[in-house]
């Protein structure tokens, strides 16, 4: 029964919206759009079919129906922050084939590991290091730290169940927030920001580029990385505290890895030029996807990777088939005019409310709503345009609101054990329980509030962006 309803759902409310009074002020060709875009959501959300292919239905609905003509439902895939998001699974694949992830986080534990607060700080950190290059926060949680986590809890006889709060559950939980916190910071360190810089474009009319965000997100987000492993560490604290004698082993096992390889080198090489090509881009007038496919090419030709690591690589080739579906659609939304309707319908009920007002509950609206999804690109499909929109009609600055609905896009994912790709791969992991696991995601998203929105403000005050 539930998979007829995963397709009878989306079917008939995007027919009722269709047959729908057109309502006064839009077209009918804007209306019709915005029923296919509602049941293209729907389906996102109950998937009687993976997202990408929904995409592909979406689109031929649209052109057999002549509300899009075919060009204009294919043209999202010129978008360049699509293929950035492409190159950089590629760079991110890089990463794990290399087994340069692998170093960079045994080099921190090395470093800094000695005690279990030490180590999850090295846990962090690696992370960070790894989500400029990396924008499936699935991949570098789920395929590079976790599994080094798991082995850590492990060594110390840190198991899910009755010795889970040795040091696992701990470990477990900081490098889960802090994951959530490293997906905010950079434009390419989540697959969802380049669709929110995407729409940002076709809706706004305004450029975020690679700089302006990582920017924008630097303070706050090293003053969260620094704060909710400490916050964890008081709220749920392991049992263990002193953690040389792992230390010493991971010393050994980094060791044993020897030399970096050459693929490590040219792979390191890649992201630390691709890192300053980034960040100088508004003075070299390289933009972030040329970028990007120069570092693939390099990839390429030293043959780190390899044409079938390309086409192999499911993540990228997936997330631009629903990635340029949805900027095609919204898009024409946008040109059609009913995003600029609705913002203003919506925007009329917030009038008279002052402006900084209107934005924090917009912010909280937004942000505690993802515990009705279990994804984050369609967290930022269903809702990102529409609460920009009209928190830039009630009077908020619009780089203001642009950014920090961006940031916590993200941010929101610190809730549930369903919120995000990397969450079903740490909670089944099985040393937080579900009850424990949600408490521990309002306390973290209360954290990140308090600091992106108090700490962050002052950030972006300095910034002009308020």
């Amino acid at each position: 029964m539930k998979k007829y309803m995963s397709w009878i759902i989306p079917i008939l409310v995007g027919v009722i919206i269709w047959f729908m009074p057109v309502p006064e002020g839009l077209k009918p060709q804007a209306w019709h759009l915005f029923a296919i875009f509602a049941g293209t959501i729907l389906g996102f959300i109950l998937q009687p079919l993976p997202i990408g292919a929904l995409s592909i239905i979406s689109i031929v609905i649209s052109a057999v129906t002549n509300t899009l003509k075919i060009g204009e439902g294919l043209a999202g895939f010129a978008n360049t922050a699509i293929w950035l998001i492409v190159a950089a699974f590629l760079f991110s694949r890089g990463f794990i084939k290399t087994g340069l992830g692998k170093r960079i986080a045994y080099t921190m534990i090395t470093a800094v590991g000695s005690n279990s607060l030490k180590l999850s700080y090295a846990l962090v950190i690696s992370d960070l290091i790894l989500s400029p290059a990396t924008p499936s926060n699935t991949a570098r949680a789920g395929g590079v730290i976790y599994p080094i986590t798991k082995s850590l809890a492990s060594a110390f006889g840190s198991e899910p169940g009755d010795t889970a709060r040795k040091i696992g559950a701990y470990l477990i939980q900081t490098i889960y927030q802090g994951n959530t916190i490293t997906s905010a910071m950079f434009m390419t360190s989540m697959a969802g920001n380049t669709l929110v810089a995407s729409l940002i474009a076709a809706s706004f009319g305004y450029t975020i580029t690679w700089g302006d965000w990582a920017i924008a997100a630097i303070v706050p987000g090293l003053v969260a990385l620094i704060v909710m492993p400490l916050i964890l560490y008081f709220i749920y604290p392991p049992e263990l505290k002193d953690t040389r004698e792992i230390q010493a082993h991971i010393a050994k096992e980094l060791k044993e890895l020897g030399a970096m390889s050459f693929a490590e080198k040219v792979m390191l090489g890649v992201f630390i030029l691709s890192l300053v090509l980034w960040a100088t881009g508004q003075f070299t007038g390289l933009n972030a996807t040329t970028v990007a496919l120069l570092g693939v090419s390099i990839l390429l030709v030293t043959k780190v990777l390899t044409w079938s690591d390309v086409t192999e690589e499911k993540g990228g080739w997936d997330t631009l088939i629903w990635m340029g579906t949805m900027m095609a659609l919204a898009s024409q939304l946008n040109k059609l005019g009913f995003i600029p309707w609705f913002a203003k319908i919506v925007g009329d009920q917030v009038a008279g409310i002052e402006w900084i007002m209107a934005f924090m509950i917009l912010i909280l609206i937004y942000t505690y709503s993802h515990y009705l999804f279990a994804s984050l690109t369609v967290h930022i499909t269903a809702m990102y345009v529409v609460f920009v929109a009209v928190a830039i009609s009630a009077g908020t600055p619009p780089y203001l609101a642009m950014l920090a609905f961006a940031f916590f896009s993200n941010l929101c994912m610190s809730l549930t054990h369903y919120a995000a790709g990397p969450s079903p791969i740490l909670f089944n992991s099985g040393y937080v329980p579900q009850n424990t696991w949600w408490r521990l995601g309002f306390i973290a998203s209360v954290v990140n509030l308090v600091i992106w929105l108090g700490v962050g403000s002052m950030w972006w005050k300095v910034l002009g962006l308020w």
